[in-house]
């Protein structure tokens, strides 16, 4: 990502503060010159050096203009030329002067205009600033008067100092403008190219915390039938043939869904055209078959549905729904094997959707199966996503409950 350099990192807590410019800056860290500071500052000594030179051939046509006094104006508009070169490093202080000596010696008028518009182009219109154009102004009056131009009229060499003073400000001020709009447009296009960097992190943040809490809540259950009926034949190898059959089938129906709900989520992942031949996603209607194949995977499971019409709740509420007691079954499958889970669903439109899973206390030595605690972490998070909320801890038996409520609309 490309980043504004040095001289454009500036701070805009509000739209009025104007950006801080190259030239704002004190002496301490200041740039180097480059070429087309160079080039510049060199065409600015031309031109203060050209219109000093006029000025001076003007002035030397005069009937009483002693040699002294033109060799002092020779001298002085040449320091005057150079000074233009420390223009951009003192701005403020070599204008103030200037202002005072071009009402003595107008050679130095060229020098006096190039000073005055780097001020207005460097520094912000603060009231130094601002006095010193106004002392300009009055410079230029004052001018004609002190050295007067056998040329032209008082009035007229009034006027036009006048006009060239109030001109060089405002061109000044307007490239100060300009400047400042750059910046800001520069600064605007790299704040944006972070957010929207930012953006996209969040996003892909998102959809990947979507897509594991989707893997997880989808194989855990199948996981779990394999984890436990292959721990049962481990410990239990004297079990008689019709269990060990049994627990193999269960194995083998679990490892082939486990297969087909990855493939799912794979194919998801791969190109949304090829969810159309996905199965379809579950819902409230199918909680009984959930609970069916507990039961046939060996647990004791009572379910209680107080819901009318399972096909009118919502499709996102039911899969859920489905998908908290889908956990809360995994999770006492492993925790509390051989107790008798109880699942009870009530609700109604514009009261919500209440799912309870609760199970007592286990009987006799839980063997260990490993997991990472990250199930109720993700259930919390879905229900939250969903407007709802989630609680989950033992109950005074020494059993577990999940209770979880989501929005049902009217």
């Amino acid at each position: 990502m490309t980043r504004a350099g040095p001289e454009y990192r500036w701070l805009l807590p509000s739209a009025v503060v104007a950006p801080e410019l190259p030239g704002d800056r004190s002496d301490r860290g200041r740039p180097r010159r480059t070429v087309r500071d160079w080039a510049v500052d060199t065409c600015a000594f031309l031109c203060a050096v050209l219109i000093g030179m006029l000025t001076a051939d003007a002035m030397s046509q005069a009937a009483d203009y002693p040699e002294a006094l033109k060799a002092a104006d020779q001298l002085v508009g040449v320091l005057a030329c150079c000074t233009v070169w420390v223009r951009r490093r003192w701005p403020v202080q070599l204008a103030s002067v200037l202002v005072v000596v071009t009402v003595f010696a107008p050679v130095t008028s060229g020098a006096l205009l190039v000073a005055l518009f780097s001020l207005a182009v460097h520094r912000p219109l603060k009231p130094a600033v601002a006095v010193v154009g106004a002392v300009a102004v009055v410079s230029s009056v004052l001018q004609p008067v002190v050295r007067p131009d056998p040329h032209a009229s008082l009035l007229a060499n009034a006027v036009t100092g006048t006009v060239l003073v109030l001109l060089v400000m405002g061109w000044g001020m307007l490239v100060r403008a300009r400047r400042q709009l750059v910046v800001a447009l520069r600064e605007r296009a790299v704040r944006a190219e972070e957010e929207a960097a930012l953006r996209a992190e969040n996003a892909q943040r998102l959809a990947r915390e979507a897509i594991a809490r989707e893997m997880h809540d989808v194989l855990a259950h199948r996981l779990t039938l394999l984890s436990v009926h292959a721990g049962a034949l481990e410990f239990r190898p004297d079990a008689p043939p019709a269990e060990v059959a049994r627990a193999a089938g269960v194995i083998r129906d679990s490892a082939h869904e486990a297969l087909q709900d990855l493939r799912q989520i794979i194919g998801v992942l791969r190109s949304p055209d090829e969810g159309a031949e996905d199965r379809p996603q579950p819902t409230l209607a199918t909680l009984d078959a959930l609970v069916a194949e507990s039961r046939e995977a060996g647990m004791k499971v009572t379910l209680d549905s107080a819901v009318g019409d399972p096909g009118t709740v919502p499709v996102a509420t039911g899969r859920n729904a489905y998908r908290i007691a889908q956990e809360a079954l995994t999770n006492a499958r492993k925790h509390a094997p051989g107790a008798e889970v109880t699942v009870t669903v009530t609700g109604s439109p514009g009261e919500g959707l209440a799912v309870e899973v609760r199970n007592p206390a286990p009987v006799g030595e839980v063997p260990r199966v490993p997991g990472s605690g990250q199930g109720l972490i993700g259930l919390t998070e879905r229900a939250t996503l969903a407007g709802g909320r989630l609680a989950h801890g033992p109950t005074p038996g020494g059993g577990f409950e999940v209770r979880a409520w989501l929005p049902w609309p009217s």
